[in-house]
């Protein structure tokens, strides 16, 4: 896909930050060649693309935009601003929460225009990247899927409520993990066991957990009944979380980054 969008260039506004810079250097390793790719930033030049000699650092969002088919968005919304709408005919990609396609569709009338909220794993190529846009032509989707995914695996979704919901739940990337990690962390030195002891404990439980996600729902699903179906000590873990509204902070944490996500 990368040799299909390369003739077109691809420019990034915010390209040297996480999210910019992780797409720029994925493109780039995966074929785009350097002078394809367009960077434009506050500070200037840095050193973040020297192994690809050849990328066009922007003096301006007139000189990023020229010659490019692909344009990124790839800045805090505090940090977007437009002057006037502009007269760019090719597909716009914007990362921003909160800036929906009404206002971009203002800012770019002549453009394709997409909205994609990726999550954790984009610098290395393993992100959830959901994606929306209103009618948009057949190879237009196709584009944006093929730039996206050079960052991760791609779904489109409904319109900007599902991805709203989509920036609270795969956008947290590993937030919550953290968060549960944390308070396994901090209950066991409450009990007195040895902090390296704690953390090896619960670096076992978070990274032995992906092995059984790649294999579907069903598969999370079983190893719970199964443990339920023990009736020891997990079981009585499980019923205690349970009964103590484990799921319920899920959802409510859920939502409220969702409405967040609405209106940033």
């Amino acid at each position: 896909m990368v040799l299909s969008i390369m003739a077109q260039g691809i420019a990034i506004l915010g390209g040297t930050g996480w999210l910019g810079l992780a797409l720029g250097r994925n493109l780039l390793a995966r074929g785009l060649p350097p002078e394809a790719l367009r960077v434009l930033n506050r500070r200037g030049p840095t050193a973040d693309y020297d192994s690809f000699p050849g990328v066009h650092w922007a003096t301006d969002l007139a000189d990023l935009i020229a010659g490019a088919g692909v344009l990124v968005l790839s800045v805090r919304p505090e940090d977007y601003h437009i002057p006037a709408p502009q007269g760019f005919y090719g597909l716009v990609i914007s990362f921003m929460a909160g800036v929906p396609l009404e206002r971009l569709a203002r800012d770019w009338p002549r453009a394709t225009i997409a909205r994609a909220m990726p999550g954790g794993g984009a610098q290395e190529g393993q992100a959830h990247v959901p994606w929306c846009a209103g009618e948009i032509p057949a190879a237009a989707a196709t584009r944006v899927a093929g730039v996206l995914g050079a960052i991760g695996m791609v779904d489109r979704v409904a319109d900007e409520t599902a991805l709203a919901y989509m920036s609270a739940l795969s956008g947290s990337g590993a937030a919550y993990p953290a968060l549960m990690a944390q308070a396994m962390y901090h209950d066991a030195i409450r009990r007195g066991i040895a902090p390296d002891v704690a953390w090896r404990a619960v670096r076992s439980v978070v990274c032995g957990a992906p092995a059984l996600f790649t294999q579907g729902p069903e598969q999370a699903a079983a190893l719970l009944e199964s443990y339920h179906g023990y009736r020891g000590v997990t079981a009585a873990g499980l019923t205690a979380a349970e009964a103590s509204g484990f799921a319920e902070a899920i959802t409510a944490a859920l939502e409220v980054a969702t409405e967040k996500a609405l209106n940033f």
